[in-house]
């Protein structure tokens, strides 16, 4: 039997750290985005009226947002409905973002994770395609009016074309 405690002990000692949870991921300018919004804006040339839930999951390890259109298709669903994963790349301090949503476009590929470093009150995400083209998504936090915008533009060889300009206020 001491074997066996002895063996059990040394797996709680070393393997415990290793697979113990990371420290909580804390964030002040992040902390503006917790909570219920209403996006409204352009997006593809389209004005657009989103309802948005933002709110800390997996052992405040993510910012979860949960995006749905207002605007219904043919079957009455939602023409867009996303989920995106904000944390902390810890090994360089980095925001690192995951964006799955219902375009089908992205799903678990390259382009659908992003890295920035905050810029003041702003967030600007790069997502980078293997085809080389980038899309631009800048989360920027207006403290006046405990507002946000976000600014997304597409990037292909080198030319910005403007794809969204929404504007989030709280419900």
């Amino acid at each position: 039997m001491r074997p066996i405690l002895l063996i059990a002990a040394f797996i709680a000692a070393f393997a415990s750290p290793a697979l113990g949870q990371q420290p909580t991921f804390r964030d002040s300018l992040l902390a503006h985005l917790t909570g219920r919004w209403v996006l409204q804006g352009t997006i593809a040339g389209s004005p657009t009226t989103h309802d948005v839930t933002a709110e800390w999951v997996l052992a405040h390890q993510y910012l979860q947002l949960h995006e749905v259109s207002r605007e219904r298709d043919a079957k009455g669903q939602p023409q867009y409905e996303a989920t995106v994963f904000i944390g902390s790349d810890q090994p360089s301090g980095d925001y690192a973002c995951l964006w799955l949503d219902s375009t089908g476009g992205g799903g678990l590929k390259a382009q659908a994770i992003a890295h920035a470093q905050r810029s003041g009150d702003e967030i600007p995400f790069l997502f980078a395609s293997p085809d080389g083209s980038t899309f631009h998504t800048t989360f920027a936090y207006d403290r006046s009016t405990d507002s946000w915008q976000w600014r997304m533009d597409a990037e292909q060889k080198g030319e910005s074309q403007p794809f969204a300009r929404v504007k989030l206020v709280r419900k």
